[in-house]
Order: structure tokens, then C-alpha cells, then sequence
């Protein structure tokens, strides 16, 4: 495919903003994976694409939060090796799943995550009254799930990691929000390799773009540790909100 102009100044925005959101609660996808489709690209490369960009912004994020030391690698550790595995799968079973059956679980289960936003910080147990190991597991675990789902679908993978980080493991919002950026680093470059192997990757178009996306993320975690748990809850709202418009728009349509 061709690289134009116009594709650049389709996408490039997009994916600085993308990065931004994504960097503070997760939910960029929604931005940057649309940027690609009315760049004229196909479903395919689209997808490999924004991966390859996605996992630009989302690397030069987990560096800042770990350097602001907001990142718990007990728990993003393992929850990044299932995402890891799973990832991969998620992908590669895209085509053979019914989508929408998907589709409508996580529209049904994107409300309950807004109430357990508005709730607030009020975790199933610290990690420390957990053993080592049951945590190791959970968090595995967890990864496993949203692993499987950003292969399969993708959009909002961020903002259910912090969702579950900050039930779960009673974690600040913005250790939550660092975490997962850990996790959702790993799951991305499971499904960018699988991606890659296909052809389905711009990288003309996905570099640049990756590069406006780090710029994002670069301001996002910075006002997201600057700034604390209030901007995380306040984004990961109005992401939940446009994820569940968009889930009914795909079920509906």
C-alpha cells in the first residue's frame, strides 16, 4: 500500500491523542484504530498497524511510571507473561469466534465496571494478607483474560487492567494505571509479532504515527503521576462511556 500526505495527517493527531488517553486510563485504541480504517486502510493491516504505533506510546509510558517508581512489578510482572501467551491466542482465534457474542459480554459488562469506578479504591484484599504465590497467580490470571481479549478485540484493554489492579490488589490509581501499562506493553508485542508474520503492518505509516503516540504518552503519564488518582477515575469514565456507545453501535449495526 502507498503512504500519502493525507494519510499522515489523518492518523498522526489521532495517534498523539490516543497515546494521551491511553497513557492516563487506557481506551486509546478507540481513537487511533478508526484514524487508520478512514485512512483507507484495511481491517487487517489496520490492526497490525496501530499495534506497531500503540506499542511505541505505551513503551515510553511504562518507562516513566517506572521511573516515578509507580509501577508494582510483583503484580505486572506475571499479569504481562499471560498477557503474553494469551495475547497471541486471542489473535489467532479473532477470524473463528463469533465477534458478537463477545461484543455483547463486553457490553454487558462495561456498566458494572463504571460502578466499580464510582466506587472507589475498595480492594478484595491487599496483596500482602495474600501469599506470594496466590498473587503471583491472580495476576497471571488477570492477564490471561484481558491478554485474550486485546488479541481478540482490543479496544479498552488498558482501562480493564486498572479496573481490575485497583479491585483486586487495592492499588492507588496511579500504580494501577503504571501497571498496566506493563501488561498492555506485553500484549502488544504478542499480537504485533503475530501481525508482522501475516504482513499486516504499515510500518511507514505505523512509525510516525508511533512516534506522535509517544509524545502522548510522554504528556499523559507525566500528568497522571503529576497529577494522581483523580484524572485516572475522571478518563476512565469517559473511556468506559465511549467504549459501551461503541460496543452498541457494533452489536446494533
Amino acid at each position: 500500500m502507498t503512504l500519502t500526505p493525507a494519510m499522515l495527517l489523518i492518523v498522526c493527531p489521532l495517534a498523539l491523542l490516543a497515546g494521551f488517553i491511553d497513557a492516563i486510563a487506557g481506551g486509546g485504541g478507540m481513537i487511533s484504530l478508526p484514524a487508520y480504517y478512514l485512512a483507507g486502510l484495511s481491517p487487517a493491516l489496520a490492526s497490525g498497524t496501530n499495534k506497531l504505533s500503540a506499542m511505541m506510546g505505551t513503551l515510553l509510558a511504562t518507562r516513566n511510571f517506572a521511573r516515578a517508581d509507580r509501577l508494582d512489578w510483583g503484580v505486572g510482572v506475571p499479569a504481562a507473561l499471560g498477557a503474553l501467551v494469551c495475547s497471541a491466542l486471542g489473535a489467532l482465534l479473532m477470524v473463528s469466534l463469533p465477534p458478537r457474542v463477545v461484543q455483547v459480554l463486553v457490553v454487558s459488562c462495561i456498566p458494572v465496571a463504571a460502578v466499580f469506578t464510582l466506587r472507589g479504591r475498595k480492594g478484595m484484599g491487599k496483596p500482602k494478607e495474600r501469599t506470594r504465590n496466590a498473587t503471583r497467580g491472580i495476576a497471571f490470571a488477570i492477564g490471561c483474560g484481558v491478554g485474550f481479549y486485546d488479541g481478540l478485540i482490543g479496544p479498552g484493554t488498558g482501562t480493564f487492567l486498572i479496573l481490575f489492579f485497583l479491585q483486586l490488589f487495592a492499588m492507588d490509581a496511579v500504580c494501577a494505571s503504571g501497571t498496566a501499562k506493563l501488561v498492555n506493553l506485553a500484549s502488544n508485542l504478542a499480537a504485533l509479532v503475530s501481525l508482522i508474520i501475516t504482513g499486516d503492518v504499515l510500518f511507514l505509516l505505523g512509525i510516525p504515527a508511533g512516534v506522535c503516540a509517544m509524545l502522548g504518552a510522554a504528556l499523559g503519564s507525566r500528568l497522571t503521576i503529576r497529577k494522581g488518582g483523580k484524572v485516572v477515575r475522571g478518563v476512565m469514565l469517559v473511556v468506559l462511556a465511549l467504549l459501551l456507545a461503541k460496543m452498541l453501535a457494533d452489536v446494533l449495526g
